[in-house]
């Protein structure tokens, strides 16, 4: 499994195209607490919620970055939360679909979140049952296919986000 700096170095070393799944109402990132708290009392949020530089580190080089949300509304206070930062990483490039499975049926989706990179090379996510981040599993050559097609399914249900916020926000 990756974790820390040897995941981070994927963001460095792809190509073309990083596209993610994301399956959790809540992810217990330590980075986060005290912007998460701010945000729940109603504080300001920062520059970087206007045009993520995480985000706009990848596609200034002209990379794509990507991501469908799988979700199911009500939004817990932590998808609030994140659903509430994506403006900002548009802003900064990043295409975002949600999936949302109180509104639509979406089958042979997983249940697990994942990375794929430059179509070649697929990362299982893994997480405590709080949501905290224990590492990324790299998947075996052959399961890149099956995530691919994940990829493509979840890229054609998926509601654009701004549509789907104008509705939940």
């Amino acid at each position: 499994m990756l974790t820390g700096e040897e995941f981070g170095r994927l963001f460095e070393t792809f190509e073309r195209e990083a596209f993610r799944l994301e399956t959790l109402s809540v992810y217990d990132v330590a980075e986060e607490r005290e912007e998460f708290e701010r945000f729940l009392a109603g504080g300001s949020m920062g520059p970087d919620w206007d045009d993520n530089p995480w985000v706009r580190s990848m596609t200034d080089k002209g990379k794509k970055v990507s991501r469908v949300h799988v979700l199911r509304s009500p939004l817990t206070d932590y998808l609030r939360y994140e659903l509430s930062a994506y403006p900002g990483n548009i802003t900064a490039g990043e295409s975002i679909g949600i999936i949302d499975r109180a509104e639509q049926t979406v089958t042979g989706l997983p249940e697990h979140d994942f990375w794929l990179f430059d179509d070649r090379a697929a990362y299982r996510m893994h997480y405590t049952p709080e949501g905290a981040f224990i590492g990324a599993e790299p998947l075996p050559s052959h399961e890149v296919a099956a995530h691919l097609g994940h990829r493509d399914r979840a890229l054609g249900e998926a509601v654009p986000f701004a549509e789907y916020w104008e509705r939940h926000r």
